[in-house]
């Protein structure tokens, strides 16, 4: 990282799949601020097949914004700065667009280095195409057909501790080399060895351009991600500039500073986590129409999940492999046929860019993202070490949580956008919910490899929009009983009291830019993120929607009778805002 020079201006450019997004950063009142946004339709598929289109497209809208020439008249960006202002000092570049990589994992036991190497493909924009263990039945000549057959974009191969036996390993070695030797050269994949330190010179001599990073499992009990995830970014930045040639200029406009949006905002929920301090960890979540990932940080350790099932384009396709529509129809608050939430989600595959245009429209695709929401947050959770799970199966303790996507920050109000967010995640106790309104995160964190005081003041000045503070009691008893005696304390002196009952959504009414101390005392020994039966007071800020008691139950419980589930659905939009 260059030492932090608070002069530089600095253009922060975002690829996704369906939009490219383009920010310029400067100087003012001796501090960085997000001085404008500009965006523009990705280019990278047919009729136009070159990203950079859509780039120079998006900085010609920024520049238009902000009334600064950033790029020449031939559409050249114009870096660094000139001397009568025009241009901009720096350039840095995230991006989520391109195909699902395929990945061929390799690991000694499926229960240590197996899941380790497949957790490490599950933070970036790939999945799990096959698998080789050591109790694997095929012979090396059919691993070696699978090889060809499959023509992987990555080999990803761990087993054993630092130190440890390493016959298994050298064997794959050879299965694996003699598999990439016999693919043409154009199709070879990108290797990772992440395993046994000591194998290190030979799998040098084995395979040509191998990346090697250390250990993901040093020792049974210990598994450490980072680096080779780190790597791995390297490695998914290499591919993408492979499959769409224009990258390499997008590359060198930024100076090498071209990462996965993925990475680099887990790299900004890592920083978070230490920024806010609060002692509880930090969600990101981002819907996007390839993937959802989602990103957790408790005090530096980041786990970082991608869906790439998950998306809210094509991957809608095959979307009933992973739930059942009437999974995501329970969700539907109005009265739609199973036939209509199909052809939309067949549409919604085929066009990923389609805007829903009507209220059934827009009702299915909001209930594909609370059950999207849900099937994200409950693999995080399995995914996460025992230490940091509940005993009883929610959403760990967060604060705040981030959230972005067109899907949540195109929500027609923020009661709506918070809705979603809360059916979908059922977060229990105290949290603050913020949007990432532009899609920021990421190009921050690409932007703090560059200048670390950029995402520092940035997020200062206001970058993330705040959506209202939830207080989320668990309980169990039955509905109608109450369980929360809430006091709210304005700065003026006024004072409002309420009793919330179990299921019930309640507001407090606090407006934009005031603050209050809200008293919680607990019924029933219900939990409202203190502990079971615990009072105490939180400071609050108030917002457009104010402060949120949301009693419903954790996991929620619809009901069964569809016309009466509707009723519920509705009756709840209607409290935070239709």
């Amino acid at each position: 990282m260059t030492e932090p020079n608070k002069g530089n201006s600095l253009l922060a450019v975002d690829i996704g799949t369906l939009n490219t997004r383009a920010a310029y950063f400067d100087v003012i009142e001796g501090a960085y601020r997000c001085i404008g946004t500009g965006q523009s339709p990705t280019t990278s598929n047919a009729p136009v097949s070159n990203a950079m289109i859509g780039v120079q497209l998006a900085i010609e809208n920024l520049q238009n914004f902000i009334g600064k020439s950033l790029m020449d008249v031939e559409g050249h960006l114009i870096i660094p700065s000139q001397a009568d202002g025009l241009g901009v000092d720096c350039m840095v570049t995230s991006f989520s667009l391109g195909p699902t990589l395929k990945a061929l994992t390799v690991g000694l036991l499926s229960e240590v280095s197996l899941k380790s190497i497949d957790k490490l493909v599950q933070t970036t924009y790939a999945s799990v195409a096959d698998r080789f263990t050591l109790n694997d039945s095929r012979s090396p000549s059919e691993q070696v057909d699978e090889i060809l057959r499959l023509k992987p974009d990555l080999i990803l191969i761990a087993g054993g501790i630092d130190g440890g036996s390493t016959s298994f390993i050298e064997k794959m070695l050879e299965i694996i080399g003699l598999g990439v030797f016999l693919l043409p050269e154009a199709e070879r994949p990108a290797v990772l060895f992440a395993g046994n330190n000591q194998l290190q010179e030979k799998i040098r001599a084995v395979l040509k351009n191998v990346n090697i990073s250390p250990n993901i499992r040093p020792t049974l009990e210990i598994e450490d991600l980072a680096p080779a995830q780190n790597q791995l970014a390297g490695i998914v930045s290499t591919i993408r500039q492979k499959q769409m040639p224009e990258l390499d200029e997008v590359r060198m406009l930024s100076g090498g500073f071209f990462e996965p949006s993925s990475y680099a905002q887990g790299r900004m929920v890592r920083f978070l986590s230490s920024y806010f301090g609060s002692g509880q960890g930090v969600l990101s979540i981002d819907i996007g129409a390839s993937n959802l990932s989602m990103g957790a940080s408790f005090g530096g350790d980041l786990h970082l999940n991608v869906f790439t099932q998950l998306g809210l384009g094509e991957p809608m396709r095959d979307l009933l492999s992973q739930t059942t529509l009437e999974e995501i129809m329970r969700w539907l608050s109005l009265d739609i046929p199973p036939e209509t939430v199909l052809a939309y989600l067949y549409q919604k595959s085929i066009l990923p860019g389609f805007i829903p245009a009507t209220k059934v429209e827009l009702a299915i695709e909001q209930a594909v993202v609370r059950q999207n929401l849900q099937l994200a947050t409950r693999w995080m959770i399995d995914r996460l070490p025992a230490n940091l799970r509940s005993s009883n199966g929610l959403l760990p303790s967060f604060e705040p949580i981030l959230a972005s996507g067109a899907a949540i920050t195109g929500a027609a109000n923020p009661g709506q956008k918070l809705m979603l967010l809360l059916d979908g995640l059922q977060p229990a106790g105290i949290t603050t919910f913020a949007i990432d309104q532009n899609n920021l995160l990421a190009m921050l964190g690409v932007a703090a490899e560059v200048n670390s005081v950029v995402p520092v003041q940035a997020l200062d000045s206001g970058a993330l929009t705040y959506l209202a503070t939830v207080i989320s009691p668990v309980s169990d008893v039955d509905y109608g009983t109450p369980i929360v005696r809430a006091k709210l304390i304005r700065d003026d002196g006024t004072e409002m009291s309420s009793e919330i009952q179990m299921g019930n959504l309640q507001i407090l009414p606090l407006g934009a830019r005031q603050t209050a101390r809200l008293q919680l005392r607990p019924l029933k020994n219900a939990d409202v993120g203190l502990g079971p039966g615990r009072a105490g007071e939180v400071d609050v800020n108030g917002s457009s929607i104010g402060i949120v008691i949301d009693a419903r139950g954790r996991p929620l419980r619809l009901p069964p009778d569809q016309v009466k589930r509707r009723a519920l659905l509705q009756k709840w939009i209607a409290t935070l805002g239709d």
